[in-house]
């Protein structure tokens, strides 16, 4: 009886729901949002940037860190024609150089590398520059957002800088020693 007395209350409700969600009124598009660089932290404003730079030296996206009491934010953005749509391993490298184009070998093994432990899977590690993948629309953009507890500021911030760099495969987060991420495609020394 009670079950029947709810339901009987709830159905106009539900009805409602149902007539308004059906109306033909246009879905208003969404502010976008700014990038951490620009925003104001409430941590005191603690901030890392800089410039994704393509394989042929352009500029094609930005990445900002904030530092919070538990861990750093990453959020990327890739301009439209930036990658090949899918998806990307995305890895923080231990030396902040992208000055060699096309190849970013300058940036070095991954940050905190562990013999055997690279891949936020893997029970022996994950190394502290393994983070989630990086996907990329069908217009080669992508805009992406990350938290990990797995470094610091200090950490990125040490006397030869740290490199973002995206690779061109997916990386599977346990294959040593990238993921089977392939070649780098993109990088950005983090200052």
């Amino acid at each position: 009886m009670i079950r029947k007395a709810l339901l009987a209350a709830l159905l106009p409700l539900c009805a409602c729901a149902t007539a308004q969600t059906s109306d033909d009124a246009p879905i208003p598009e969404a502010e976008p949002m700014p990038m951490l660089s620009e925003m104001s932290a409430t941590v005191g404003d603690v901030q890392m940037s800089g410039e994704v730079i393509g394989m042929e030296g352009e500029i094609i996206g930005a990445v900002s860190l904030i530092q919070g009491p538990h861990g750093v934010i990453m959020e990327v953005t890739i301009e439209p024609g930036g990658l090949i749509p899918g998806w990307h391993g995305l890895h923080l490298h231990e030396v902040g150089d992208c000055s060699d184009i096309g190849v970013f070998k300058r940036s070095g093994g991954h940050m905190g590398m562990i013999e055997g432990g690279h891949g936020l899977m893997n029970p022996v590690g994950p190394e502290s520059g393994d983070v989630p993948n990086i996907w990329a629309a069908a217009d080669g953009s992508a805009g992406y957002e990350t938290f990990s507890p797995l470094f610091t500021f200090d950490d990125v911030a040490d006397e030869d800088g740290t490199a973002m760099v995206i690779h061109a495969n997916r990386d599977d987060h346990i294959t040593q020693p990238i993921g089977g991420a392939g070649p780098r495609v993109a990088c950005a020394v983090i200052q």
